[in-house]
């Protein structure tokens, strides 16, 4: 069974890569954003983090954040959203291979919502980093 496997894989490395297309790549922007409407209708946590995000903008307007500050804050959003992206994906799929209670299927959603955890917890920090000297000074 081994040795069809192999020749289907070595078989399929030997076809040529599909022609890069404006109109292909316009899909798969189309998808990602799919991807992003997905996010914000069907997940709490999202709309935590829009809210943030706009509250997090607003105020860097406001006080007139640098460059610098600009480029932190820019990263921290885009970690949460990235993980709260990959989160979703890992629940989804999760629940479409199984419906019913499973400890480990549970614990690598566990261990994917730690991450978003982390990364908002550190988006956290920087926020205070870079606005509470704009509060005091």
């Amino acid at each position: 069974m081994r040795d069809r496997d192999d020749q289907g894989l070595k078989a399929e490395n030997t076809r040529k890569a599909p022609l890069f297309t404006v109109k292909a790549r316009a899909r798969s922007f189309a998808f990602a954003l799919d991807g992003g409407r997905v996010l914000l209708t069907t997940q709490h946590n999202a709309w935590i983090h829009a809210v943030a995000t706009v509250l997090v903008v607003i105020g860097a307007v406001v006080v007139r954040v640098s460059q610098l500050e600009w480029a932190l804050l820019i990263l921290a959003i885009a970690l949460v959203w990235a993980l709260e992206a990959l989160n979703t994906a890992l629940e989804l799929l999760a629940d479409e291979v199984s419906q019913e209670q499973r400890q480990r299927i549970g614990k690598a959603k566990d261990v994917a919502a730690f991450g978003v955890l982390v990364a908002a917890m550190a988006s956290v920090l920087i926020g205070l980093l870079v606005f509470l000297p704009h509060c005091f000074l």
